[in-house]
């Protein structure tokens, strides 16, 4: 008699994840990401630009800002995996990225609910 588990054609094991070790065609398949950067478009990239005041936008900036926002993304977010992998959690929550970007000296304010685990904000009347 065949015992349903309730998990399709996939019987064995528990879920899909990398686990620690195995076999390579056990684990799941990452999808590789190029030209992300890409996403983030002209008429995005303009929008930031009219919220900081500038009227006018030279065709070659596009790459330069998409270059500069790269660097930029992939400082903070290696400060944001360190601070992850020192509390080893593996789920990235607001106050890593907030204690990364204010280490770079970006400091965010408006968070603190998020940080106390309140669900609403506070108003102060």
């Amino acid at each position: 008699m065949h015992k349903f588990t309730g998990r399709g054609k996939e019987s064995k094991g528990l879920g899909k994840g990398l686990g620690k070790g195995g076999k390579v065609s056990s684990q799941r398949h990452r999808k590789l990401l190029r030209e992300n950067i890409k996403g983030i478009t002209k008429p995005a990239i303009r929008r930031l630009a009219r919220r900081g005041g500038v009227k006018r936008i030279s065709a070659g900036i596009y790459e330069n800002v998409r270059s500069a926002l790269k660097d930029f993304l992939t400082d903070v977010l290696r400060d944001t995996v360190s601070y992850v992998e020192y509390e080893r959690k593996k789920t990235v929550t607001v106050m890593e990225i907030l204690l990364a970007l204010k280490r770079r000296g970006r400091t965010i304010y408006g968070f603190d609910h998020e940080i106390r685990g309140n669900r609403k904000p506070q108003h102060y009347h």
